[in-house]
Parts: structure tokens; C-alpha cells; sequence
């Protein structure tokens, strides 16, 4: 699947809710889908700064592709890192550094957070932007 394709399922999914009770629901469920983050690597340089929750992020990169895993300390902000690793992970370095991100005013998500979580969404995406552009 292309990155559009992943992008626009995701906008789809979205469309299903009329309410953002239900599309945070929705989050928290794409967090619990989260792989296992082991307790060993939630290390203070893993930390994303800029986030009110901690969130813990690492990347490899394995065939031209970077892998990203993720884990958070709070539901929603655990969906939010859930949904960018869907989209993004496993992408080639160019293709994200390259993405404007608006995926996340598509679903509008960024205005439905409140200003700390919308800063914390600012620095995952950040940090998923200065990874690739360091593998480019």
C-alpha cells in the first residue's frame, strides 16, 4: 500500500464517526493494538521532549525502509503514535521526510486535541520527520 492509500484509509476511517468522543475511542483502541514496547528500552533518549504523557519512540532501519516502534504512558496520546506508525512505518526515508503530514488536519485531529496534546502531536511528528531525514 502506497503512503496515499494508508493516508486515505485512515481519513476513511475517520469519516465513519460523526463525533470525536467516538474517533478518541477509536484512538485508545489503535493503541492497544500497539506491539509490546519492552520496560528495558523506555529510556530517558527514546523520550519524545515537547510531550505532556511520555512517549517513547526508536527506529532502525532494515531494507531502505525505516521501522519505527512507540509506546505512551496515556491512552490517547498511545492511539495517536499508534495511528503515525501505521501510516509512516516502514516507509523509505524520502517518502517521509518528503510528507507534509497532513493527514492529521485531514481527520482533524489536531484541532480536537487540547493545546498540550496538540504540542505533543507536533513533536511526534517532528521526531518521525528528523529520522527519516537523517536515513535520506
Amino acid at each position: 500500500m502506497t503512503l496515499e492509500q494508508a493516508k486515505r484509509q485512515v481519513v476513511e476511517e475517520f469519516s465513519f464517526f460523526d463525533e470525536w468522543l467516538d474517533k478518541y475511542e477509536y484512538l485508545i483502541g489503535l493503541g492497544k493494538e500497539l506491539e509490546p514496547y519492552p520496560e528495558s528500552d523506555k529510556t530517558d533518549d527514546r523520550l519524545i521532549k515537547g510531550c505532556q504523557s511520555r512517549v517513547w519512540l526508536d527506529w532502525k532501519m532494515e531494507g531502505g525502509l525505516l521501522l519505527f516502534r512507540a509506546d505512551s504512558d496515556a491512552l490517547i496520546t498511545k492511539g495517536i503514535i499508534s495511528l503515525l506508525l501505521r501510516v509512516y512505518s516502514g516507509r523509505t526515508p524520502s517518502e517521509i521526510a518528503e510528507d507534509d503530514f497532513s493527514l492529521v488536519d485531514r481527520i482533524g485531529l489536531r484541532a480536537n486535541l487540547s493545546p498540550t496534546r496538540a504540542n505533543g502531536l507536533v513533536s511526534m511528528i517532528a521526531t518521525i520527520r528528523a529520522a527519516a531525514k537523517d536515513n535520506v
